[in-house]
This record gives C-alpha cells, sequence and structure tokens, in this order.
C-alpha cells in the first residue's frame, strides 16, 4: 500500500497509514457480504478516526492504491471517502489527496457508569432507594403486552405535554382516593420525576421574576441545585417540632417555599395540623405558592397516610410525587398538579422542554392503576417496609441501647441519635466505613454547620431485608467498639 508523509496543509504525520495498519484497520470490511461492504467500509474508517488510531492530518492512500490493497471495487472506496468527507471526518483537496480531519477527537475508551451507588459496601443505610427487588417484574411485562396489542398507531405520535388523557385521568383518581388531593386532570401534568416537576416550576417561577425560594433546613440537598438550573436560589428555612418554623419564614420574605410535610426529609417529622394550617395562611397572606414534594407520603404504619397539603388549598399548593420509592426511580415516571393560574405557563414550558413524556410507558402505568396492580404493589411495599423498620428499630435498641428513634411512624427512613459516648461523629463515620458500612449523618442534609459532637444518622432501611438490617447495624456497633 503506498502512503505519503509530506502533508503540503499541516503538521507531517511520523506514521502515515502504512499498509500493515490499512490490513489491521479495514480488511474485516472488507470480507464483509457484499451488501454490507460499502457501509462496513465506512463504519471502519469512521471508528478509526474516532478512537485516534488515524491520527489528525494522516494522509490517506488513493483510492486507487487502497482498493487494490483490500480487493474491493475503486467506486465503493471513493464512495466512502466522499461520504467522510461530507460528515467532517475527513477532508481532500483538489489534486492534494485525501487526509484525515482535525475537527475529530479520539473518543474515551468505554462508557462510564454515574449513576449513585455505594461500591463495595457490606451494608447500605443511605436513605433514598426502594428495594428494587420488589418490582412486580410480571405485572408489569403483563401491562407492556397488554399496552402493545390495544394501543392505536395515533398514540405513538408526540403526546399533549401534560400526558396522555387516560394517565391523567387514572392518577387524579388515585390521588384523590390515596392522598385527598383536589385533582383536576386538566391540570396534571406528568413529569420525569419530582426532579423534572421540580426543575420545570423554577423555571415557570422565574420567568414570573421570582428569584428565591425557601427550602427547608435540613432538607433535601437536590432542591438547591434544581432550581439553581433555572436561575432561581434558594433561603435556607428552619424546622421545629412541628414542622417548617413559620416566624423564619415570615421574616424570610420570599413568597414560595418548598417542604416535604407528610413526612419531612430528612428529619421524618410530620407537620402537625396547627402548622399545616399556619403554613396556608402565609401562603394566602403573601399571594405566594407552597410547593408540596410527596417524598414518601404513601407509607405510613401507624395510621392511615395523612392526607396532602394540597387537598386544602389547591390554588396555593403545588403538589408532585413519583413512583421512585414505591416501584423504582429508574422509570423516570412522576407527576406535577399546579394551581390554575400556572397551569398553562407549566404545560408550555413542559412542551418546549421535552415534547411531552414517553407514550408507551404513560400507557402502561395508566393500565397498572386501572386494573389495580398499583394499589397491589403498594401493599406489598407496606408489609415489607413495615418489617424492615421493625427490624431496625429493634437493632439499633439491642447494639445502641440508649439510642433515640424518631421519624418511624412513615416512610423509608429513620433518626437515630446515639448516646455520647458514641462521638464524636466524624470518628463514628470513619469507623463505620471502613466496616463496611455505608451510612450518612443528620448534618449531611443542614445548610447551616451544626454541632457534630452527638451521632445523629439519617438510616434507610428500604433496600435491605430485615437478615442484613440486623447484620449491618452489628457490623456498625462491631467498628465503632474497637
Amino acid at each position: 500500500m503506498t502512503s505519503s508523509r509530506t502533508n503540503p496543509e499541516g503538521p507531517t504525520d511520523p506514521e502515515g497509514l502504512t499498509g500493515s495498519a490499512a490490513w489491521e484497520l479495514l480488511l474485516p470490511a472488507a470480507s464483509a457480504p457484499a451488501r454490507a461492504r460499502g457501509r462496513s467500509l465506512q463504519a471502519a474508517l469512521r471508528e478509526a478516526v474516532r478512537s485516534g488510531r488515524l491520527a489528525p492530518d494522516t494522509r490517506l492512500p488513493s483510492s486507487r492504491d487502497l482498493a487494490a490493497d483490500l480487493g474491493v471495487s475503486r467506486g465503493l472506496v471513493t464512495e466512502a471517502y466522499e461520504q467522510l468527507t461530507a460528515e467532517g471526518y475527513l477532508r481532500s483537496g483538489r489534486g492534494a489527496g485525501t487526509w484525515v480531519g482535525g475537527a475529530v477527537r479520539a473518543a474515551r475508551p468505554r462508557a462510564r457508569d454515574l449513576a449513585p451507588r455505594s461500591p463495595g459496601a457490606r451494608a447500605d443505610f443511605v436513605p433514598g432507594t426502594p428495594d428494587l427487588s420488589l418490582f412486580p417484574r410480571a405485572a408489569w411485562a403483563a401491562a407492556q403486552r397488554g399496552v402493545l396489542a390495544e394501543s392505536p398507531h395515533e398514540m405513538l405520535g408526540y403526546p399533549d405535554p401534560r400526558g396522555l388523557p387516560r394517565l391523567r385521568t387514572a392518577l387524579a383518581e388515585l390521588l384523590a382516593r390515596r392522598r385527598g388531593v383536589v385533582a383536576d386532570p386538566e391540570r396534571l401534568v406528568v413529569v420525569s420525576g419530582v426532579a423534572q416537576a421540580t426543575a420545570l416550576l423554577g423555571f415557570v417561577l422565574h420567568a414570573r421574576g421570582t428569584r428565591t425560594v425557601g427550602v427547608e433546613d435540613p432538607g433535601s440537598p437536590q432542591h438547591g441545585a434544581l432550581y439553581a438550573s433555572a436561575g432561581v436560589g434558594t433561603v435556607a428555612l428552619p424546622l421545629d417540632d412541628e414542622g417548617l418554623a413559620i416566624g423564619p419564614l415570615r421574616a424570610s420574605g420570599v413568597r414560595v417555599v418548598v417542604t416535604t410535610p407528610a413526612h419531612q426529609f430528612p428529619t421524618g417529622i410530620a407537620y402537625s395540623a396547627r402548622r399545616r394550617a399556619q403554613l396556608l395562611d402565609w401562603a394566602r397572606s403573601v399571594d405566594g405558592l407552597v410547593f408540596e414534594d410527596d417524598y414518601d407520603g404513601d407509607f405510613r404504619y401507624d395510621r392511615a397516610p395523612v392526607g396532602a397539603l394540597q387537598g386544602l388549598d389547591p390554588e396555593h399548593v403545588a403538589y408532585a410525587g413519583s413512583v421512585s420509592k414505591s416501584l423504582a426511580p429508574g422509570l423516570r415516571l412522576g407527576w406535577l398538579l399546579v394551581p390554575d393560574s400556572l397551569a398553562d405557563e407549566v404545560v408550555e414550558r413542559k412542551r418546549t422542554m421535552d415534547l411531552g413524556h414517553p407514550t408507551l410507558d404513560q400507557a402502561l402505568f395508566a393500565r397498572f392503576l386501572e386494573r389495580g396492580d398499583y394499589d397491589r404493589q403498594l401493599r406489598r411495599c407496606q408489609r415489607a417496609y413495615r418489617q424492615r423498620r421493625d427490624a431496625l428499630v429493634d437493632a439499633l435498641e439491642e447494639h445502641f441501647p440508649g439510642a433515640q428513634v424518631t421519624g418511624i411512624a412513615a416512610g423509608l427512613h429513620v433518626i437515630a441519635e446515639l448516646p455520647e459516648k458514641y462521638g464524636p461523629q466524624e470518628d463514628f463515620l470513619e469507623r463505620a466505613a471502613s466496616a463496611g458500612v455505608a451510612v450518612r449523618p443528620l448534618s449531611a442534609y443542614a445548610h447551616a454547620r451544626v454541632d457534630d459532637a452527638v451521632v445523629r444518622l439519617v438510616l434507610g432501611y428500604a433496600q435491605l431485608s430485615p437478615g442484613r438490617i440486623r447484620a449491618g447495624v452489628g457490623l456498625m456497633a462491631d467498628a465503632v467498639r474497637t
């Protein structure tokens, strides 16, 4: 094979495209079936440029020479050169030959997985993840087959940005029945989880002139980042024993506040009836908005779940929820119910954001709701998580006598404050980590610096079996005693 080492338009390539390199890179493509040979040759050249094996400013052989060496037609090589030149991988000039372009950068050798995990943990008590093994695979697959069989072709087109009417109707019935929500399907928007609902509302508020919103302290670290992406800042507001403290809220000057009233994350406080009423009085007095993140409101163990705040004043409360705790976070499926005054702007922003949620996923979930499968899943999870909560409370009592455990009435995590002898907290966390126990302190969710002399832990239990919970607490206790 012939090649040139002289580049009249750029730096000299020290290697060129030698015969052996050409055979190594391109011979498999030349051996492909005749109908696929052209596409295979183009793909092989494209990948060689992407990977850096053909460096920028490398001169390629003439189409005649390369065709002769590979045993293919010259027209096939010419077509490959022309296609990759049009795409920007190669460049050519009259009488100057064909060269590897300089616009391409070598691709990374593999795709990284940035999913949040606790690698190597023997026991993972970090809250926020349900037991993914409880996902109802058989029922979900049956619903999927049914949807594919019954759905008209038109459903595969661009959907209403709010979501399929069938799903919004089924969701409205579910939320009214289980969460006491005033659910108008016309004001309900299907979203990719509460994270998208938060960002979506943030963009609409920013367009209306809102520059700051209040958030609970301690609270979810996600809220600040999501609002920041929409150009909205956050003001940390303290809690007391009943929920968000009203005095600091009024003094802050904000007119929008984000809350988790059913089971505050992470403290586990269920807002009192008095505090719920005070919060709504504040919203009315400033013509403000309460954004209710129904984090894990479906799971209550001492009585029926407390109804959503939105049911008391649907014109001053926006309500969001998802299937992340009841089914799986990977489904990226949730809902946002907004006051009538915001509905049109939220729907328009959702339309420009992604043109609507995937229609097959929506139809599948609608069928899942209509047939009662979702209610059965919630009952199944309720039983499993109650057992795990009980196992965690018992294990803490056994291995950490004197520990104060709160937030146990609802949700998927508890707060454990350990006796002073287990402090300081930093040492405790280092020893737990060395034993392979992933655990997060309450201070990790605080906006302001807090005293860490006392060990206060946020312990998620949903993702662990009762046996692994007991073993994990035992590992943690053994680590901090040594």
